[in-house]
């Protein structure tokens, strides 16, 4: 395939490596010192694109895709107010996206596990939960996604729980929460990848569900592999759709 890579810094370089390990040619690399070049001439020469940008960049990216008429794999997060409005789009315009919040093909299986475990924690209410995430300090979004796709998975499986709330370290308020509310702790500390972390604790004991990232590759391999299953495709998709964990 032929690649678009929207947003070159430190994880596009790594999708990059891995593209090229796995037989695809990069045509187009978009940072913030060539903005110009993200035409829909430039981006018709590749298959696919692949957009790691900044929360800022991602909807202008995902739009010039479109008019493109080229599927775009999304990895940035931070946009997904405008999620409802991007997916109408891309379905009036038969136009092809997949997003996600995390493409590590094990944050996926921890995503499937979260889910599981809030099924059977529901059934016991002595377990207060919590969702806590870890990432380095150049995240300019907080909750991260992925903490965001933990606590609406415990959310849709928990009865006692219907909102999430954030609470990032170093903010000068405290969080008051609500019966009703899981929170998501949030803390930024320097050249951590992503740990994500589920903990129930009960007055007797504390169960954790954990998954630690050693480094980004896992992230860019992720998104390597969702553009080669989305080549040939048409609609809008979720990372979740490449897996199938019920089988």
């Amino acid at each position: 395939m032929n690649i678009a890579l929207l947003g070159y810094g430190k994880m596009g370089q790594i999708i990059e490596r891995f593209a090229l390990e796995r037989g695809h040619e990069v045509v187009l690399k978009i940072n913030i010192d060539n903005l110009e070049d993200l035409t829909t001439s430039n981006l018709r020469k590749a298959d696919v694109a692949i957009d790691f940008s900044a929360p800022d960049a991602a909807l202008s990216n995902i739009y010039a895709c479109f008019d493109a008429n080229i599927p775009v794999v999304v990895g940035t997060t931070g946009w997904y107010g405008e999620l409802q409005q991007v997916k109408n789009d891309c379905e009036s315009r038969n136009n092809t996206l997949l997003y996600g919040s995390n493409f590590s093909i094990g944050v996926n299986i921890f995503f499937h596990m979260n889910e599981l475990m809030a099924k059977i924690m529901n059934n016991f209410p002595a377990y207060e939960v919590q969702v806590e995430e870890i990432h380095h300090t150049q995240k300019l979004d907080a909750p991260s996604g992925t903490a965001m796709t933990i606590a609406e998975g415990i959310i849709e499986s928990m009865d006692r729980k219907t909102e999430w709330v954030n609470e990032l370290e170093g903010t000068p308020f405290d969080v008051v929460l609500k019966p009703d509310q899981l929170l998501i702790a949030s803390q930024r500390i320097e050249s951590v990848p992503g740990t994500h972390t589920v903990i129930y604790s009960s007055e007797v004991d504390e169960i954790e569900l954990k998954h630690t990232a050693h480094s980004r590759a896992g992230f860019a391999l992720g998104a390597v592999v969702a553009a080669e299953w989305l080549e040939h495709k048409q609609g809008f998709y979720n990372i979740a759709d490449i897996f199938n964990f019920n089988k």
